[in-house]
């Protein structure tokens, strides 16, 4: 059996021009193992040591060469300390960029201890024991509300690598997807956000049936069945803040969607109703179903491996470093090069030299650097 992937394709002699939803080819991806959930034993042994890394993705992306070196902003004997955690997937990539890190700072210490589970390395930071905490994935909103009631702030969330393709348990890109009898392909993030929501943030009519996403025919008439993901989870928080949310305001679910308490079973559900819509990370998609290319303003983007490293696809996720500054106040001098060096050219190498997650764009790390207050000064081009 294969998986059904819409994949935007325009023709050779109009290559430059944007591609529209008509055209499109399809190609065929095997379905993804069916993986067991992780049980305790392994959960511990994560908390020691971290989750042992999946073998890399056969495709590999390019470092974007428009990300800039790093060019120290002091000199060699410049020193100070900083207290850094992360959860139990990323062990291995923020050792590589404390190593690469001293070689431009060896008097620079870090301390690094064992992972954590998300929200465990993210209250560490709230009580002041640890200065940078590594999350794969978006914060709870417990966590955030916690910190906000203890600082008065929110912590700051600073993107520092791309999530994973579709490796099991480390970020993988999210996708919706629906039974392969479906006649539709694609779908803008307001026609997802008013499907899902009751709050309907992005505009959109109230909406049940397939001809109130376009389907014509006898499709017309037919009702949505939607497959989610019980609150609260990663896989949801994260579709929630980039489908439901806007602005400052929080989108809130419909009531009478069908959810599961995990993403595993949702795949199958959908590929046994001809109703479905559903989403899972692209690792959980172990049954045939039909991918749709999602975007909005008459541009769509299908979940292909380049669109998720060129990270174009907009339901690409990401790791964090979060951290507690003050607004309007500044990062400590350690922390602050630690995570210029993590945003730039050289460590984001250390994310490709993984091969794990994937890269950030320079895009991407020039917004990055703007939220620690960056600028030109200490980057270089080579």
């Amino acid at each position: 059996m294969a998986l059904l992937v819409a994949v935007l394709a325009a023709p050779v002699a109009v290559a430059a021009q944007r591609p529209s939803a008509s055209q499109q080819v399809e190609w065929l991806l095997p379905v993804a193992t069916t993986h067991p959930v992780q049980t305790h034993a392994q959960d511990e042994a994560g908390k020691r040591v971290g989750r042992p890394l999946p073998q890399p993705e056969l495709l590999q992306p390019t470092l974007d060469g428009s990300l800039p070196l790093f060019v120290p902003a002091h000199g060699a004997d410049f020193h100070g300390s900083i207290k850094v955690g992360c959860s139990d997937v990323l062990p291995g990539l923020v050792r590589a960029w404390i190593s690469a890190f001293h070689t431009f700072y060896p008097r620079v210490r870090v301390d690094f201890g064992p992972p954590y589970e998300g929200t465990h390395v993210a209250g560490e930071m709230d009580a002041g024991r640890l200065d940078i905490a590594f999350v794969s994935r978006e914060l709870r909103p417990t966590d955030v509300s916690a910190f906000r009631a203890h600082h008065g702030y929110p912590p700051l969330s600073i993107p520092v690598s791309g999530g994973s393709y579709r490796q099991f348990g480390f970020l993988d890109a999210v996708a919706f997807f629906v039974n392969r009898q479906n006649p539709l392909s694609h779908l803008s993030l307001k026609q997802l956000d008013a499907v899902l929501s009751r709050t309907r943030l992005r505009g959109g009519q109230v909406t049940t049936t397939w001809g109130d996403l376009g389907a014509k025919g006898a499709w017309a008439a037919q009702p949505i069945h939607v497959y989610a993901i019980k609150p609260w989870n990663g896989f949801e928080e994260f579709v929630r803040q980039r489908v439901l949310d806007t602005g400052t305001q929080r989108g809130h679910w419909r009531k009478d969607l069908h959810f599961d308490p995990t993403v595993f079973p949702i795949a199958q559900r959908v590929a046994a109703d001809p109703d479905g819509i559903g989403y899972a990370g692209l690792a959980f998609i172990d049954a045939p179903v039909k991918m749709l290319a999602i975007g909005s303003n008459g541009h769509y983007v299908a979940p292909t491996y380049t669109n998720v490293a060129m990270a174009t696809y907009p339901l690409s996720r990401l790791v964090y470093a979060n951290v507690n500054v003050k607004p309007g106040s500044s990062l400590p001098p350690a922390e602050r090069e630690f995570l210029r060096f993590v945003l730039s050219r050289q460590g984001q190498q250390q994310v490709l030299d993984e091969a794990v997650f994937l890269p950030l764009r320079s895009n991407q790390a020039a917004s990055a650097r703007a939220l620690i207050g960056n600028s030109v000064q200490g980057e270089g081009r080579p």
